[in-house]
């Protein structure tokens, strides 16, 4: 599994704890809501850590980019949440807005 498939599948994992979550906003407090923004975020660690563990990928591992110029040595985990912050970040702010508009 390539990068782009690993933040694909990730992105549609994560889309359904975010709904998972908005439903249960509605039926906590209004304090405890925002509490829900933490719970989205160990859910993406958990994802990416389940994702790579079903496609055989050792987070650890150095990254082999196609480009061998390239000196810096990140790990599979360094590019993978470069390359997935932007989904969350969206993902995040659309279950904030949610459940700070939930009645």
């Amino acid at each position: 599994m390539n990068i782009d498939e690993f933040r694909a599948e990730l992105e549609v994992r994560l889309s359904i704890e975010k709904d998972y979550l908005i439903q249960e906003a509605s039926s906590i407090e209004d304090q405890e809501r925002l509490e829900l923004l933490g719970k989205f975020n160990e859910k993406y660690k958990e994802l990416i850590k389940r994702l790579a563990n079903e496609n055989g990928i050792d987070l650890n591992a150095s990254y082999q980019n196609e480009n061998s110029s390239d000196s810096s040595n990140l790990s599979y985990e360094q590019i993978i949440l470069g390359r997935t912050m932007s989904v969350y970040d969206r993902l995040s702010d659309e279950l904030y807005e949610e459940i700070t508009n939930v009645q």
